[in-house]
């Protein structure tokens, strides 16, 4: 039976770029977190904001995400297949149909077929369209595909190497690229990264690397509802929280990620909209357990979940912020009922600090990486100093490796056994936590540890083995939730991460911005916004 699912730069550098980006009416200039344009071949880097922007504009899933609702965290929708199903006789089989007359923005249209060539070009290393840039964002991705081929024209059919429920979500992270404009840009990536072509919503016309990337609607788009009402998007990177905020406030962009929080009364009062909504996402450190890692031990886990001030980092925030209960938010229907609460006591901190043998006379020393900016990093450099006074009060003393966001991802895809760490015991990395395999399995399933995976910090118990095997053979919804409680239960109970706060995703928008709904989703809807 088939599932069926309703559709529903410095700032100097901005002050040079502004002469050359119209101020038409209905133009939306946005000043991104990151320090470059995302990778536009079809499988973004920069993390959760290369997808955002670049990722859900030009591009479709297979499987989308619903980003029209406010109220409720983003579920699955239909994208490029209108349905999918799973053999009953053998879940390893899955059955995708795939839209009829979707058009790429080339004018070539969508089959099948072109499917199995996207597939290739991150999975397939001896096919001639395989690009590693795209393969080191997607293949870790979808570890459940095994084997994949085109049926006919419409019908595509992918096995798994093993049962697998959470495939649907898996697939929303892999975007659809089209091969007939790969080969009219001579069968090269780096003529297609400034000629893309997708079939999402929005076209790109201008491209130039660390300064800016122009799109305008794609008319012809195949859900004709979510045909953009702006005349162009224009992004800009601006990584440093001032230079974004003066950008904003000079006019020279209409919209920033991630408002620096001191600056948020003085928006406000110049009349500046902030908006914020809770979504699926968390601050950690992801922890080593290599052997010889301090954080081997449950007790100075525990014990570095203790000595953190949730609310005084929120007072640092302007109150940007949730504080973390566990690794998902309270309000998560995974939450389920963990005992070990995570919450400031310093002295209980210390108490188990010293019964693993550490304490103001034997001072533990760990190494953090961390990155000055980033997707979903929030504000990484006070928040990283504000917890490693915390630490240091209870006798923790951490140094700090500090590297550019897009390397941090390449350390993190690394591994913590990789010598690019240089002995790194714990990466200050923000995750996406709205689905079963982002949300849990990617970091710590035992064969997901690199270059299979993002298990960063190696971990591997063959309990939570289990519970990830009952996850991908329950194809119940509600089965699979009392499933991801337990999981959940035991990430808080043994505090397999420093869990540290949940990212209500600021944005700071100019009064002439109109219809922005901002969806519980790392991405946006970018086609209902007019600008006055």
């Amino acid at each position: 039976m088939f599932i069926r699912i309703a559709r529903h730069l410095a700032f100097a550098g901005m002050l040079s770029l502004s002469a050359g980006i119209a101020q038409a009416q209905g133009t939306l200039r946005i000043g991104m977190t990151a320090s470059d344009i995302p990778l536009t071949t079809g499988q973004p880097d920069q993390g959760g904001e290369g997808l955002r922007f670049i990722g859900y504009t030009v591009y479709d899933a297979l499987i989308n995400w619903d980003l029209s609702a406010v109220d409720h965290a983003a579920g699955l929708v239909p994208g490029l297949a209108t349905e999918w199903s799973v053999d009953e006789a053998d879940k390893t089989k899955w059955i995708f149909k795939i839209r009829e007359g979707v058009k790429f923005h080339d004018g070539s249209t969508l089959k099948a077929q072109d499917i199995v060539w996207n597939f290739d070009k991150l999975l397939n290393d001896k096919a001639p369209q395989y690009d590693p840039r795209q393969s080191a964002q997607g293949k870790s991705r979808i570890p459940a595909v095994a084997s994949y081929r085109a049926i006919d024209d419409q019908t595509l059919e992918i096995i798994t190497k093993s049962p697998d429920a959470t495939l649907p979500y898996q697939l929303a992270w892999i975007m659809v690229s089209s091969p007939a404009n790969w080969e009219a840009q001579g069968k090269s990536w780096e003529a297609v990264a400034a000629n893309p072509s997708g079939t999402g919503p929005w076209k790109m016309t201008a491209f130039v690397p660390r300064e800016k990337a122009e799109m305008v609607p794609n008319t012809e788009y195949w859900d004709q509802p979510r045909v953009p009402k702006l005349d162009k998007l224009v992004l800009i990177p601006l990584a440093e929280p001032n230079a974004r905020a003066n950008a904003l406030l000079s006019g020279q962009v209409d919209w920033i990620e991630a408002p620096a929080p001191d600056m948020v009364p003085m928006m406000q009062g110049q009349g500046f909209n902030i908006t914020q909504n809770e979504y699926p996402h968390n601050w950690t450190w992801h922890l080593s357990r290599l052997e010889g890692s301090p954080w081997n031990d449950e007790r100075i886990r525990k014990a570095a979940n203790l000595a953190v001030d949730r609310e005084g980092l929120s007072v640092l925030l302007g109150g940007l912020m949730v504080p973390a209960k566990g690794f998902m938010p309270p309000s998560s229907p995974w939450f389920g009922k963990p005992t070990f609460e995570v919450k400031y006591d310093p002295e209980a901190a210390a108490a188990l600090l010293k019964e693993a043998g550490y304490g103001p006379d034997n001072r533990l020393k760990v190494k953090a990486l961390i990155s000055p900016s980033g997707s979903g990093q929030m504000l990484p450099l006070p928040m990283n100093e504000y917890i490693q006074q915390n630490l240091a009060a209870i006798g923790i003393d951490v140094e700090f490796m500090v590297v550019e966001w897009n390397q941090m991802i390449n350390l993190w895809r690394a591994g913590a056994a990789d010598p690019s760490v240089e002995g790194s015991q714990s990466i200050n990395f923000t995750y996406s936590i709205q689905d079963p395999f982002v949300g849990f399995i990617r970091h710590v399933q035992c064969d997901l540890v690199s270059p299979n995976g993002t298990n960063w910090g190696h971990y591997c118990d063959q309990e939570m083995e289990g519970l990830f095997k009952d996850i991908r053979n329950t194809f119940d919804p509600e089965a699979q939730t009392a499933v991801m409680q337990k999981v959940h239960e035991k990430f808080v109970n043994e505090a397999l991460f420093l869990m540290v706060a949940h990212d209500v995703a600021p944005r700071a928008l100019s009064p002439k911005v109109k219809g922005y709904n901002q969806a519980q989703s790392w991405n946006q809807d970018f086609s209902p916004i007019t600008i006055e």
